[in-house]
């Protein structure tokens, strides 16, 4: 049976869940992309201050640092949220669809944001009341640029994390059901790193490609040879994935162009994979530009390492998730996702633990992440928000086993 603190958190995320659907709603319609945050920060922003938090902005006024004590103590406990959008354009009929073109929420950060400032404002209500079972200073982390994995470093340049004993997360997953949560304790997700290829060769006129060295031609073998040869020199039970997301060369049809240009991910679950596999990637590059007559240059950067999920943390999740959803609610995850998450940033220097949180039902959802259709059963926000809440008290306890 709930304690007294339990039913009064739950009956506070109720009471105010119509909230948690206007600012996920809201932020849905109204995008911005990496580090463009501004407007978002500063509508988050002026909410939490109403509320009574001390708050601070991150760099460049995007993004927000709130916590629920003005004096907060070492041993904070810290939610994270992320709210940037997607460069992709939002083709639902629906009020909240997004009035920026070309922008969209289309990873659920929206709906992250909504279930944390849930989670937060519940339990600012609760200290605000004296109806918590021991102290807990709480702080939101709303982060910017997590597609670009450049918003968690500079949330911690601006002091997210000084005096936080751990942080913890959600992220909506549209596999499963409104009302089922993913647990693993270790590793979460894959180790991610952007590659940028410039391949140079001499121009020439359409109809005399003898007389130029096609760039075009060696990008296209380029592409085909990576994903032929990557799978071939990598361990079959060693997960890697290369994935080329753009290509850009040439002004018109009849000439060919003297440079191209490509941009990918390389996503591996292994330190010693991962340097393989750039390695490989390099010799396949210099094999195609000697066979082409081309100069191919293969660059790697903005990398990101791997979630892993602390098991006390996940443990303390899982007691929230069992109390909120019921033990049929939680799905053990079996093996880590090859998608990526800056959130692994913080983990370098401190304990962390993220969930996934279903989202999808008869009602709405089940279009993939990064989809133009994406969307969400907003039943989710009410749990996300009671998983999350619950956690971080559960976590401040100064009893709990370390």
């Amino acid at each position: 049976m709930p304690i007294e603190w339990q039913e009064s958190l739950d009956q506070t995320i109720d009471e105010h869940f119509g909230t948690l659907v206007e600012v996920r709603r809201r932020l849905h319609a109204h995008p911005e992309p990496s580090g463009e945050e501004r407007d978002t920060t500063l509508y988050l922003y002026q909410r939490l201050d109403r509320l009574g938090f001390a708050l601070r902005m991150g760099m460049d006024g995007c993004g927000v640092i709130a916590d629920t004590n003005t004096a907060p103590s070492a041993g904070i406990i810290a939610i994270r949220a992320d709210i940037d959008a997607l460069r992709i354009h939002d083709v639902k009929q629906v009020e909240y669809r997004s009035r920026n073109d070309g922008i969209m929420h289309a990873c659920g950060h929206d709906a992250h944001t909504a279930a944390a400032f849930g989670a937060l404002t519940a339990v600012k209500r609760l200290v605000d009341r004296g109806q918590l079972p021991w102290p807990v200073s709480l702080r939101g982390i709303f982060q910017p640029a997590e597609e670009t994995c450049a918003g968690a470093r500079q949330m911690i340049e601006a002091g997210a994390i000084d005096g936080v004993a751990c942080v913890v997360a959600l992220h909506v997953d549209p596999s499963r059901r409104v009302g089922k949560i993913g647990l693993r304790e270790g590793v979460l997700t894959a180790n991610c790193d952007e590659m940028h290829i410039q391949i140079n060769g001499r121009g020439g006129h359409a109809a005399r490609p003898h007389e130029a060295n096609d760039p075009i031609a060696a990008a296209a073998q380029l592409v085909n040879a990576l994903y032929l040869y990557i799978p071939r020199v990598t361990d079959s039970q060693d997960a890697t994935v290369v994935t080329i997301g753009q290509i850009a060369g040439g002004e018109t049809a009849n000439i060919i162009p003297e440079q191209v240009t490509l941009r990918g991910t390389i996503r591996t679950l292994d330190p010693v994979v991962r340097q393989q596999t750039m390695q490989h990637i390099c010799r396949i590059a210099s094999g195609i530009g000697s066979t082409t007559d081309t100069k191919i240059d293969v660059q790697f950067g903005l990398g990101c390492n791997s979630v892993v999920n602390d098991s006390r943390l996940v443990g303390a999740l899982r007691q929230a998730g069992r109390e909120v959803v019921g033990p049929e609610g939680l799905d053990e995850i079996g093996r880590p996702s090859m998608g990526s998450e800056d959130f692994a940033f913080y983990g370098e220097r401190i304990p962390t633990a993220m969930f996934r949180l279903g989202c999808t039902s008869e009602r709405c959802g089940g279009s993939g992440l990064h989809t133009p259709t994406f969307d969400i059963d907003e039943e989710a926000l009410r749990i996300g928000a009671k998983i999350l809440a619950r956690a971080a008290i559960y976590l401040a306890d100064p009893d709990r086993e370390p």
